[in-house]
């Protein structure tokens, strides 16, 4: 029972863990965009989301983060016979990137906040995908462990989700240069 119990936790951790791993690169984008406003707007929408983004950090997401971890350990002493199991090594190599990811995000806070982050706004739109592929792996590997399918219907479905991430980069390209372009009309 403790089992079922610790599973539970374990994925509400990983649900809030998560929501802010996929906000906080999103304030980043935002942050650096501020950047193209006028005086006295751009600093306060900056000073506005160094703060958010401290918050998120410091009181959901640290947290979240030791709660996943502590109910990951939790499990695993309540059946370490899983440790022997492939798919359960390969998932802790994604968790530790994710946690990577996680400290990553927190170095990018302090860059921001000091105006020494030197990534743009469509890098972080690119380094904002991260966790959604990380998550997306960690996920099949724990429902379908050992026997992950590799049956045509598949592959078909991955194409399919990876045709459908591609339209969307391009959906968001047309955006930002028909943005650029009404920008330079005006100018």
């Amino acid at each position: 029972m403790a089992y079922l119990w610790f599973k539970s936790f374990h994925v509400i951790g990983v649900v809030a863990w998560f929501a802010g791993l996929f906000y906080l690169p999103r304030l980043f984008i935002y942050h650096i965009e501020a950047e193209e406003r006028q005086e006295p707007i751009k600093s306060a929408l900056k000073e506005e989301y160094s703060r958010i983004e401290k918050l998120l950090y410091k009181l959901i997401m640290m947290p979240a983060m030791i709660f996943t971890i502590v109910m990951a350990i939790c499990i695993i002493a309540t059946e370490p016979e899983v440790l022997k199991q492939t798919w359960l090594h390969v998932k802790l190599f994604f968790v530790v990137l994710l946690i990577g990811f996680h400290f990553y995000c927190g170095r990018l806070i302090r860059q921001l906040e000091t105006d020494t982050c030197s990534i743009n706004s469509l890098q972080m739109r690119r380094i904002n995908e991260i966790p959604t592929v990380l998550l997306g792996l960690v996920v099949l590997l724990a429902i379908f462990k050992n026997t992950l399918p590799t049956s045509l219907t598949a592959w078909g479905t991955a194409i399919l989700i990876s045709i459908f991430a591609i339209i969307i980069q391009l959906y968001a390209r047309k955006r930002r240069l028909q943005k650029q372009e009404e920008l330079n009309v005006s100018n």
